[in-house]
């Protein structure tokens, strides 16, 4: 016999739009203040991204992921920019519709597409919108770093260039730090294996970060590949549209007659809990339900919002999209997919 119990809906932290900004005819700034009581909610890491509850007339909101193109190292706001895709109900409602003085309500930021030093050498890889997060990591490691950053960025045309000029502004600011590289399909043809691999060979040895879209991301990890990268040192970011509502209350299991309860220990912001972890459980409901703030986003295991490390014990994974074999390897695991194989488990999100 089971029995399940819903906890209160997901708690949204409200932030306020005091500024849209136009970057391209068809990407929009949004300049986002979080209330003052929340500011350590907003606390972000370079790369990291933030999910917004979109209004809609479906059985429930929609809700999207979007990179934060700012900088924790520099910017007093936060920033997500939003580019409008063919049939995108969300980018479109967005650059529809909102405007300065509006609220949003976003999950905390999250993801791990975060450089581990922003003093190392960075060979960045951005195609379209796909700069957003690698904006950020290449302000903060400007500001905040000591090493060489090469940024080869590919668009259609020279009008869908998001962050132009303050690209150009920062190539002057930092001479021999910030190299830009422009690819303009317009111009050059679709970025292919051969004119990637030749702008590639001269950074392959650094920390790769790539995003953009998925055929343009599969071409650079090939690339990167064929030059004998470190694999464990190439960051991909891929984003899925959410068939969920992450807003949504969390139902968790209360008993399960055939399964046994397990007992989680979690370390997670500065703190040790000891959790109970009911059969059938999936981890993160667990956490949430015992009150604890634990990082997550999609709740469909197709993004990295929830990762955190197995040091103890054993589980398994439901569905995994986003973690490569070797950080599996590690420990890592989705804890929104995560359910108990063993009688205690032992983890942490502090790695």
């Amino acid at each position: 016999m089971t029995s399940t119990v819903s906890s209160p809906r997901i708690t949204a932290l409200v932030t306020r739009v005091v500024e849209v900004i136009r970057e391209t005819a068809d990407a929009h700034t949004l300049v986002l203040q979080p209330p003052a009581e929340h500011a350590d909610s907003f606390r972000y890491r370079p790369g990291q991204f933030l999910t917004l509850r979109i209004p809609s007339d479906r059985d429930h909101d929609a809700a999207r992921c979007y990179s934060l193109c700012s900088s924790p190292e520099q910017d007093e706001m936060l920033k997500v920019t939003i580019k409008r895709t063919r049939d995108g109900y969300a980018s479109n409602w967005i650059c529809d519709n909102v405007e300065a003085g509006h609220e949003i309500e976003v999950l905390k930021p999250a993801g791990t597409f975060v450089p581990s030093n922003l003093d190392s050498d960075f060979l960045l890889f951005a195609g379209g919108s796909g700069v957003t997060p690698v904006m950020s990591i290449l302000k903060s490691a400007l500001i905040s770093g000591t090493g060489s950053i090469t940024l080869i960025y590919a668009n259609r045309d020279e009008q869908n260039v998001i962050f132009k000029d303050e690209l150009v502004a920062l190539t002057k600011a930092y001479p021999g730090r910030l190299t830009v590289i422009h690819w303009l399909e317009s111009v050059q043809g679709i970025p292919d294996l051969a004119s990637m691999t030749a702008l590639a060979k001269p950074y392959a040895q650094r920390e790769a970060f790539i995003c953009g879209p998925g055929p343009f991301m599969d071409c650079i990890e090939t690339v990167l590949q064929n030059l004998g990268a470190d694999q464990s040192r190439v960051h991909i970011e891929r984003f899925v549209s959410l068939d969920a509502d992450p807003f949504a209350p969390v139902e968790a299991l209360i008993q399960d007659a055939e399964g046994e309860t397990a007992q989680v220990e979690v370390e997670l912001d500065g703190k040790t809990s000891n959790v109970a972890w009911p059969a059938g459980n999936k981890l993160l409901d667990v956490l949430l339900n015992a009150g604890l703030d634990a990082p997550f986003s999609c709740r469909e295991g197709a993004c990295s919002a929830c990762t955190c490390i197995v040091l103890e014990g054993e589980v398994e994974m439901e569905r995994n999209e986003v973690l490569e074999p070797q950080d599996l390897e590690e420990g890592l695991i989705l804890a929104c997919q995560a359910k108990a194989l063993s009688p205690k488990v032992k983890i942490t999100y502090e790695g």
